[in-house]
């Protein structure tokens, strides 16, 4: 990339304010097979929601596992950069899916 390349890096835009670059890895850092269901309230107003990290796989897979979560909690929920979201407190029910499908899973956290 040329020094004028560089400078001339899309940052603001006023039609869409502020622009981000991100380039996601296609396969999920490498942890120790071990899948860690937390139970997280930070960044987010109070409101609790079950995170499981360390879940082998691309990111196509893990919205296909977050999918078959959300449903069998009845709840809403989302993947973001390779952990899974769900909403509220639901470790028990998502520990005992994952270990059906054959997962080491570990309650982390307090």
């Amino acid at each position: 990339m040329s020094l004028k390349d560089q400078l001339s890096t899309l940052v603001y835009s006023t039609d869409s304010g502020r622009v981000k670059e991100t380039v996601q890895p296609e396969q999920a850092p490498v942890g120790d097979g071990i899948v860690r269901i937390k139970r997280e309230t930070k960044g987010r107003k109070g409101k609790g929601v079950t995170t499981i990290h360390g879940v082998p796989g691309t990111e196509a897979e893990l919205k296909t596992l977050a999918k078959a979560l959300k449903q069998r909690c009845g709840v809403g929920g989302s993947v973001k950069d390779f952990v899974i979201e769900i909403q509220g407190d639901q470790r028990e029910n998502c520990k005992s899916y994952l270990q059906q499908q054959g997962f080491t899973v570990k309650l982390a956290g307090g």
